[in-house]
Parts: structure tokens; sequence; C-alpha cells
């Protein structure tokens, strides 16, 4: 099963082209180290939540803008190599010296798949979602996602991706835990869903509110507290 390496990101603004053209460069060494897909996706539709949300959750400040990324690896054995070439590479430890943004308060982790279906169609926009689910309620979120997962993709979704924790280090800044005000018992998701444009996005989503089928029922049957769970619209910069 895919293993993805999740990251959520506050660049400053004006750094953006500095900011891709930064992940460009790394695409071609973190192939060779296994990354089978890397997307760096910008924020465009990030919303200022009740509880929590994506900006908290790296500290932004109003002149910085969240990314949300990710690399897909085969398997967790390819990842954990991986990162031990990452940190001793001297060629990223270069790139990693001359970062446009503050890796200080970055969040990463490492998350098993345990959905991804696929509809049909390029990406072109990503709804990235972050969220805390009890350890008990697994199988019946993975249940839950599945039968939105196909409601999605009915509506326009190009794909829909679930990801449950399993290497999520504790931050000294930030940290998944924190950006999700995660209790004891939970585990932190890391989730997105693919759409070919903006405007494929917005009026997949009038669909999916207005289909009866995503009615989520009394919020003390729900497998998680959708609360605290954060998410936002971003456009792709990078994909490789």
């Amino acid at each position: 099963m895919t293993y993805v390496e999740g990251f959520v990101v506050a660049v400053p603004t004006a750094n953006k082209d500095a900011y891709r053209r930064h992940a460009a460069d790394a695409a071609p060494l973190f192939r060779e180290f296994g990354v089978t897909r890397m997307v760096e996706a910008w924020g465009d539709d990030v919303p200022d939540g009740k509880v929590n949300d994506f900006k908290g959750a790296v500290q932004a400040k109003a002149d910085e803008t969240v990314v949300f990324s990710w690399f897909e690896y085969p398997d967790k054995q390819v990842r954990d190599a991986a990162n031990e070439r990452i940190m001793s590479d001297p060629r990223m430890q270069q790139m990693g010296s001359d970062m446009p943004f503050d890796g200080k308060r970055m969040i990463v982790g490492g998350f098993e798949t345990i959905l991804d279906d696929r509809g049909t169609g390029a990406t072109g926009y990503v709804d990235g979602f972050v969220a805390p689910v009890p350890d008990a309620n697994k199988d019946r979120y993975r249940a839950m996602a599945k039968m939105a997962s196909e409601i999605f993709i009915e509506h326009g979704a190009t794909r829909v991706v679930e990801n449950w924790g399993d290497d999520v280090p504790d931050g000294k800044i930030t940290d998944y835990a924190r950006a999700a005000h995660k209790k004891d018992g939970e585990t932190v998701v890391f989730s997105w869903v693919e759409w070919p444009s903006r405007e494929a996005r917005d009026s997949g989503w009038e669909r999916v509110m207005a289909d009866e089928r995503m009615n989520p029922g009394p919020e003390e049957e729900r497998p998680f507290d959708a609360r605290r769970m954060i998410y936002g619209g971003f456009v792709p910069i990078v994909e490789a």
C-alpha cells in the first residue's frame, strides 16, 4: 500500500516563485530517492476556522501563504530509506541551507494510505484536510470515507486519498497533533481530494453538499469530531 509523507508549511507570499523553483529543483533528487509522486499546492481558498485551521497549524503570518504538499512512496520501507538518504546527501544539505521559508514551522509526518479511489482526468486543484480520529473508530472512519469518496468522484473529483497517521512526530514549535487539537487515543489523518480545476471543485462541492447520501447523521454517531478538522483549497504549483 502507498505510504505518504505529508507536509504543511507557511511560505512568504512574495517567495512563491522562489518556493516553486526550490521544489522543482529538488524533485529529481526525491525521485532518485524513491518518491513516485510529489505535489506542492499553494493556498487559494484557506478559510479561518472557529477552533483551528491551516493558518494556525503553521503559525502563518499575514504576509504568508499556506502550502499543502505530499510525497508518495511505494511503501514505508522505501520512505524510511529515502529519509536516511535525504538526511545524509550533501545535495539536500545544500538545498536545506537556502530554503525560501521557515522550516522550523513546517509540520511533517508519515501516513499509511487507507483509501485511494480514482476517477478520470488530470489534477488542477486540491482540497486538503487534517483531522483527529479516535483509534477505536478507524474502521468506521474508513467506511465513511469510502462512501464519501464514491460521491466525490461521481460529482467530478479525480482522486480521493485518506492516510492514517503512522510516524507523526511531535515538533518543537508546531506539529500535526497541535494542528488537529489531538487528544489521547486519537490519530491524525492527512487526506486530500483532487479535482480537474477550481471551477470543477466549486460546482462539485455544491452537488456533494446537496446529495442526500452525504447526510452526516447525529453528531454523536460520527466517527470523528469534524469541528477539529482543518481544510482548504490549494492550487498545485509543482507536480512531479
